[in-house]
């Protein structure tokens, strides 16, 4: 069996949260989960509101400090790094947020956003800048006519598809997509999973897929995982766990799926 891309081990995530003057309690988002995901494939994360899922997300990215457990990164501990080390790892690592709108500068041009880390981190300018914004743009499908729009005068499946294309600059390895189409309408949502389920076979990503929409998981994903308080309760190949759940939990949420009439 080929070596995980990622490994989590004993993930753990514990808040204190004051109750009064004198009180206070634990608060236990993510109790010691332990995952896996191979090269290439879409892992689905799923859960109710405040099961953990968006927590694990900025945990792998090292975007929130875990309280215990190990992040293992193509066999290296990436809790163990910082400074320019994992400035350097996140080339590899990225994410795209729930909402596109608050995700862009208003003030910067949808040049300007997808460019940016291009500066940063390559310190590309020029014609050669201009050429590599204008290759993404073509990747998800962006008319290059909007190169020096605003984000006010996009859609918000349009705003998306610039998150994933900054997301994408650095041809990553892993992509981890928190909620990336529930803030947009239903219309739109087709298209963005559209758009992610041909980038990564183009560009051989590998995802983590966090969502609360079974449906959606169903369509993109290989294999899921099911949390409920901070824990993994349930977890296997997604058509196995959508038609034989073993846990009740996985039922309801199962059950909750809306369908047709008559279907």
């Amino acid at each position: 069996m080929p070596d995980a891309l990622l490994k989590a081990e004993g993930l753990t995530k514990h808040y204190t949260v004051k109750r009064g003057s004198f009180a206070s309690t634990v608060v236990k988002a993510v109790d010691g989960v332990d995952l896996h995901v191979m090269p290439g494939e879409a892992l689905g994360i799923v859960g109710e509101s405040g099961s953990g899922k968006s927590t694990i997300a900025k945990l792998l990215l090292r975007l929130s400090e875990p309280t215990a457990g190990r992040i293992i990164f193509e066999g290296q501990d990436i809790t163990t790094l910082d400074g320019e080390t994992l400035r350097r790892l996140r080339r590899d690592m990225q994410i795209v947020f729930q909402n596109p709108h608050s995700a862009l500068n208003g003030r910067h041009t949808i040049f300007d956003a997808i460019s940016e880390p291009l500066v940063m981190q390559d310190s590309l300018r020029g014609q050669k800048l201009i050429s590599r914004v204008s290759e993404l743009m073509d990747l998800v499908s962006l008319p290059r006519s909007f190169m020096y729009r605003y984000p006010h005068e996009l859609s918000g499946g349009q705003k998306q598809r610039v998150c994933i294309a900054r997301a994408v600059a650095h041809n990553p390895r892993l992509l981890i997509l928190d909620e990336p189409t529930s803030a947009l309408d239903v219309s739109v949502q087709a298209q963005i999973l559209t758009y992610l389920k041909a980038l990564q076979r183009d560009l051989n990503l590998t995802y983590v897929f966090i969502s609360h929409n079974l449906a959606v998981v169903r369509y993109l994903c290989d294999r899921v995982v099911v949390m409920h308080r901070g824990k993994i309760i349930e977890e296997g190949a997604v058509e196995t766990v959508f038609s034989a759940p073993q846990q009740s939990y996985t039922q309801t949420l199962l059950a909750a799926i809306p369908r047709l009439p008559n279907t």
